[in-house]
């Protein structure tokens, strides 16, 4: 998991996808560029969704790995 911390923490658990992906592009959308969020999920989708999601939204996944039955994540805005 990354040391850095997040600007904002987004509660993820019980969403099914798509809704995982759907509310981190709209909570990213508010951030301004640089600043970095943290999201905790209990889909395990998110591990293949939000690296892709990453990747065509030209933001930057810092990391993201499984903690017990939850999936953390960490994304920096880059655009």
């Amino acid at each position: 998991m990354s040391d850095v911390k997040p600007d904002q923490v987004l509660d993820l658990k019980g969403l099914l996808c798509p809704m995982p992906v759907v509310k981190l592009s709209m909570a990213v959308k508010k951030l301004t560029q640089g600043q970095v969020i943290e999201g905790i999920a209990t889909d395990p989708g998110v591990m293949a969704d939000i690296p892709a999601w990453a990747r065509t939204s030209g933001n930057e996944l810092m990391s993201i790995a499984q903690q017990g039955k939850e999936y953390h994540f960490v994304v920096k805005k880059v655009k």
